[in-house]
């Protein structure tokens, strides 16, 4: 654990504007967020950067094998430790691109739509235009009653998240470094 701590340090001060935390998520906020999705019916289900894969690895563990996850993570260092990690899942797909691009590999794989997007991308660090772009591809790429989870370290992102999303409750995890408030928000 002490292991991944300082690693994870040390890629957050090379990469502040890709990396939003000093520390991987606790394995308390990574509960909160996995109690909020039914695994029974999601198929397809997207994570947006997943650092050093704590939620992947809760995430792999409770799908099914007809359930595809999607990772999207933009930092090499994360994206070549994430695919030796899940070399032996099938059913996870490693990406080394922008979350922006949601859309394009859905329709590459013939998924018409994602059920759920787990978002822990650091979105007042990232240009706005970008964030925006992000947030927009995300709800296209959402089903009809299609869940978006983000989490954050403050409430700044809360006006911007209403803009593209149905906000339907905050929660907040205190237990972890530092903590976090969780948007559950759904398609508009």
């Amino acid at each position: 654990m002490e292991k991944d701590i300082s690693s994870f340090l040390k890629e957050f001060l090379k990469s502040r504007k890709r990396i939003g935390s000093v520390a991987p998520s606790s394995k308390f906020l990574t509960k909160k967020i996995i109690d909020n999705i039914d695994f029974s019916s999601a198929k397809v289900i997207v994570e947006y950067g997943p650092g050093n894969g704590v939620f992947t690895k809760a995430i792999a563990e409770k799908i099914s094998s007809d359930t595809l996850l999607y990772v999207f993570e933009l930092h090499e260092p994360f994206v070549k430790e994430l695919k030796v990690m899940f070399a032996d899942y099938p059913n996870v797909k490693i990406i080394l691109d922008s979350a922006s691009n949601i859309n394009k590999y859905l329709e590459s794989d013939g998924k018409e739509k994602a059920d759920i997007i787990i978002s822990s991308l650091p979105l007042m660090n990232i240009e706005r235009n970008i964030t925006i772009r992000i947030l927009k591809a995300s709800a296209t790429a959402l089903c009809e009653n299609g869940q978006f989870i983000q989490y954050q370290y403050t409430l700044s992102a809360k006006k911007l998240l209403q803009k593209v999303f149905k906000l339907e409750e905050i929660k907040f995890a205190f237990i972890n470094l530092p903590p976090a408030f969780i948007y559950l928000c759904k398609k508009k």
